[in-house]
């Protein structure tokens, strides 16, 4: 593949003789892209399916009461408020024409047409069940704040439910937690889970006992944490055996429903685990975007859904068109939150030499920063390359760079209050649980599209810039 050459774009004619540039996805490649173009002349609108920025690496502790969901989802439009050339719109892209430069959004009916001259793709990642979808309705993953208070009301509600229930078989099913998937997300939710039920809840309860909670961490890969190298993994993997987590490996999920989860083992041997509670920390999958584009460019698709991109993060054929983050294929790089901070940047910097008539950067080249995992309380793994170490230096390293990331001043200090809280004393900040958080998405779910229509008035298709009346908005 060869780096995209530069050429200026034309503007559209709506521009008002500014160039647009439309971002997709409010994470942390579109937001940081969005931050990298403030003082570029140029209009920015940022179009995202929710309205807050999410700090996912945390989200396991919105799951488990550490911290609340405002502390790492801070509203988009409060992020860039003061940022003049930047506006932000709430929709779902479902569709990226590229002859034509537009990209069509949508929600609650009601369609919106984006034309561009720059685009930059950042659609992230949803969780992959690898083909079995239906194990989503009994075993959520960790990727929205949906996921998080859903499965923040299942763990708390399975301890109130165990200590209602009236025979031990009931009981040792409500106090199993299985969660699925080795890597940092699942060790660190594994972790989390174990020490709630053995510090934080453990004199909360009359009738059952939280300490003789199962917590079981299941990959069919042969040892935990992959990316940080069998001497860190097999420490992280010791650590979670001492504060009580089951860790089995080779073990493979085939089924998945209300009160369990069946396993097929290397040997070939298919067993059961009476669990209610379980969590999907296995596998992503690219936004479908990543199909629309290769459609219409001819780039590949992988099974995970990331289109190849070009050295410069371009289409082949589309200099205008840049993808960055979790939708990327290039040099098998992670789907970790630096890839796309620094693709994100790239493809700014990419598009104000463009406009000011410079040469094209050189290809990308991305900076490894290190990867950290934290096992349990003052105890994490960090791989920084060719420094591997762990413990409480690991752990404080593991704070100090999540706090730096957290976006906002008042963020960062009730975050920090919240950690004092929970590692200092037993507490957790964030218990509340209901069962609107519970059994809300399956709810929407079952009422399907319609619902949508019916409550908007039927679907509307409006230009970017117009409202309804087909005046320009202010």
């Amino acid at each position: 593949m060869t780096t995209s050459p530069a050429r200026v774009p034309a503007v559209s004619e709506a521009s008002g003789g500014r160039p647009r540039v439309v971002i997709i996805g409010s994470g942390f490649g579109g937001l940081f892209a969005a931050q990298a173009l403030r003082t570029a002349p140029v209009d920015v609108t940022l179009v995202a399916k929710t309205s807050h920025h999410l700090f996912q690496p945390l989200l396991y502790q919105v799951a488990t009461g550490i911290l609340s969901e405002g502390e790492i989802a801070p509203a988009t439009r409060e992020i860039l408020r003061r940022q003049k050339n930047a506006r932000v719109l709430l929709g779902e892209v479902t569709d990226i024409d590229l002859t034509a430069r537009t990209v069509t959004s949508q929600v609650l009916g009601r369609t919106t047409v984006h034309p561009y001259d720059e685009l930059i793709v950042a659609a992230g990642a949803g969780q992959s069940y690898f083909g079995n979808d239906r194990f989503a309705e009994f075993a959520p993953g960790m990727k929205s704040i949906d996921d998080a208070l859903e499965l923040r009301g299942r763990i708390f509600g399975a301890f109130e439910l165990a200590e209602l229930a009236e025979t031990q078989e009931e009981v040792d099913r409500l106090m199993t937690f299985v969660v699925v998937g080795a890597g940092p997300t699942g060790v660190e939710m594994a972790g989390q889970i174990a020490e709630l039920a053995h510090r934080t809840l453990r004199k909360d309860f009359r009738r059952i006992d939280p300490t003789t909670s199962r917590v079981v961490l299941l990959d069919a890969a042969p040892k935990i944490l992959p990316s940080f190298g069998e001497k860190l993994g097999g420490r992280a993997r010791r650590q979670l055996n001492d504060i009580g987590v089951e860790v089995q490996l080779g073990a493979m999920v085939t089924d998945v429903d209300a009160d369990g989860i069946e396993i097929k083992d290397a040997d070939g041997q298919v067993r059961r685990i009476n669990a209610a509670t379980k969590i999907w920390a296995a596998g992503v999958q690219a936004s479908g975007l990543g199909r629309i584009l290769g459609e219409q460019s001819g780039a590949g698709v992988d099974r995970a859904g990331r289109i190849s991109v070009q050295p410069d993060l371009t289409l082949p054929g589309h200099p205008e068109v840049h993808v960055v983050g979790d939708m990327m294929a290039l040099d098998r790089l992670p789907g970790v939150a630096q890839v796309a901070i620094q693709g994100g940047r790239y493809a700014a910097e990419s598009i104000r030499r463009r406009f000011a008539g410079k040469a094209p950067q050189a290809p990308f080249r991305y900076s490894d920063k290190g990867s950290m995992a934290t096992i349990s309380r003052f105890h994490a793994v960090v791989d920084l390359g060719t420094l591997k170490f762990e413990g409480f230096i690991a752990w404080l390293l593991w704070l100090a760079l999540h706090l730096f990331y957290i976006v906002g001043f008042k963020s960062r200090i009730t975050t920090v209050l919240h950690w004092l809280v929970s590692f200092m004393g037993r507490g957790r900040s964030q218990r509340v649980a209901t069962q609107q958080q519970v059994y809300g998405r399956l709810a929407l779910e079952q009422l399907g599209p319609e619902f949508e229509a019916s409550k908007t008035g039927g679907p509307k298709t409006v230009p970017d810039g117009e409202d309804l009346t087909g005046r320009e908005s202010a």
